[in-house]
């Protein structure tokens, strides 16, 4: 075992590290995505040879047909490794960052086989048995590396057992409320609501166009749907029941920049526009375009209770939320009823904004924002789906609608709760002051801000929340 054999195996082991911890548990938080199930048990196996690997090659040189057996398990990890690469093709989308450090294990991994093998050759030679090879610190490094990813695989194996157990209802059953067969535009069909709205009004029967901006993530909505780039791909002649108008730049995913702001901004205003174009040109109107908004558009009013018939208060992102409300009136004047969906936080685990907090929940580093007392207006995803066709199909329902659930907490509240579904302290409170420094207005709206939103109007036309309590949604995602 040369001295560059083992920094290709160090180098190989920091890259693997960087790809498990980076990627797998922080970016695509494979541990709470039940479609990555079977990538995480390939991922527990491989971990597990890893652990075998990294303790025999630091303590033991093997002889005979031992030696043979541990070919055979370099063998096993790059079959593992090849199922390991179709299942991610299959299952996600990888990041470019994540392909780039695939390559580089592939290339690493391949050039330590060129080393390694004919030392396992001259091992096998030699007639049957095991030597003591303690080397001092390398034989103390590769154990410590033996331990961590034995761990590793300890917890995929706990996390795909977890997977299994995560409810999951049919998804047609969303949208019973509406009637025949619709056909519904969606735009943002690809984000973390319109995805399964699209997937929910597919599996009922109903007829889905999903506005697509990037080909490449067609492959996440399942069959049978309508794809089209762009709306001038419709003919003034096709025929559209609703319009379900969801696009728009994330608002969470990085600060408040002047270029962020405008990007939120124009996404919306733009996109909403070319609906209203399309609209215009139909030559049959479609019944109602569902737009979204946000329940940013009252502003920030500390503890008092809001309802449609609240007034907002200037900032950021009652701007935002108003503008894209103003984009979509002109639909009104078309004779098309328009509802201004005004979404709260949406619980679900394949995203949104929980998806942040599940690791540093997990791993007992989560806890309440600043003071804990700012309002957070939720609502769990299927319910917000089964807002959606309600709405759909209720004729006379018209204008700002509240999509939250009917009980809001604070956010100590919140953290306590989070924490106790996953059976972890959530005492690692964030300071408001670190939260603004670095935040500026992202963190004064969205983190420590705050609306205490209720769902007056769909209460009162008779929609029933599935959660209405949030431990009752925590226990349906999680």
């Amino acid at each position: 075992m040369t001295p560059l054999l083992w920094t290709l195996i160090a180098i190989q082991i920091v890259m693997g590290t960087f790809d498990t911890f980076y990627h797998h548990e922080f970016t695509e938080r494979l541990a709470w995505r039940p479609s990555q199930r079977f990538e995480l048990q390939l991922h527990a196996v491989r971990n597990m040879l890893y652990a075998l690997l990294f303790l025999v090659l630091g303590w033991l040189e093997v002889h005979g047909v031992l030696a043979l057996l541990i070919v055979a398990l370099l063998i096993a990890e790059i079959i593992i490794t090849l199922m390991d690469f179709v299942e991610e093709d299959l299952s996600r989308k990888l990041p470019a960052s994540e392909r780039i450090n695939h390559t580089l294990l592939a290339i690493n991994y391949g050039a330590i086989l060129v080393l390694l093998l004919p030392v396992l050759i001259g091992w096998a030679m030699q007639p049957f048995g095991v030597t003591i090879a303690y080397t001092g610190f390398v034989s103390i490094a590769a154990t410590v590396c033996a331990v961590g990813a034995a761990l590793c695989g300890l917890r995929d194996i706990a996390v795909t057992r977890r997977l299994a157990r995560m409810p999951r209802g049919p998804a047609r059953d969303l949208v019973d409320k509406l009637a025949g067969r619709r056909t519904v535009l969606i735009t943002g069909a690809t984000g973390f609501i319109g995805s399964h709205l699209a997937a929910s009004l597919s599996a009922a029967g109903h007829h889905v166009i999903a506005l697509i901006r990037n080909p490449a993530k067609a492959e996440m909505l399942p069959p049978p749907v309508t794809l089209i780039t762009s709306l001038d791909h419709l003919s003034s002649d096709t025929r559209i029941d609703a319009i379900v108008n969801l696009a728009g730049e994330p608002i969470g995913d990085g600060l408040w920049t002047e270029a962020k702001r405008a990007k939120i901004l124009n996404s919306r205003i733009d996109m909403t526009g070319e609906v209203v174009k399309l609209i215009a040109r139909l030559e049959r109107k479609p019944d109602v375009l569902v737009s979204g908004s946000a329940i940013g558009w009252y502003g920030l009013w500390a503890d008092q209770v809001l309802t449609e018939s609240n007034k907002s208060h200037a900032c950021f992102s009652h701007a935002l939320c108003e503008a894209w409300e103003k984009a979509a009136r002109p639909a009104e004047e078309l004779g098309v009823r328009v509802v201004y969906l005004r979404i709260g936080l949406v619980l679900g685990t394949e995203g949104g904004f929980i998806t942040r907090m599940l690791t540093p929940f997990e791993f007992g580093l989560g806890g309440p924002l600043g003071t804990g007392r700012q309002w957070m207006s939720w609502i769990e995803r299927d319910d917000l789906i089964r807002l959606i066709a309600y709405v759909i199909a209720t004729s006379d329902l018209a204008g700002p609608i509240n999509a939250t659930a009917p009980i809001p907490v604070t956010n100590a509240t919140f953290t306590e709760e989070l924490g106790r579904r996953l059976n972890r302290p959530a005492v690692f409170r964030i300071p408001s002051g670190l939260l603004r420094r670095f935040g500026g207005d992202f963190a004064d709206e969205l983190l420590l801000g705050g609306q205490r939103v209720l769902p007056n109007k769909a209460l009162s036309r008779g929609f029933v929340f599935r959660h209405e309590t949030l431990r009752s949604a925590f226990d349906a995602i999680l």
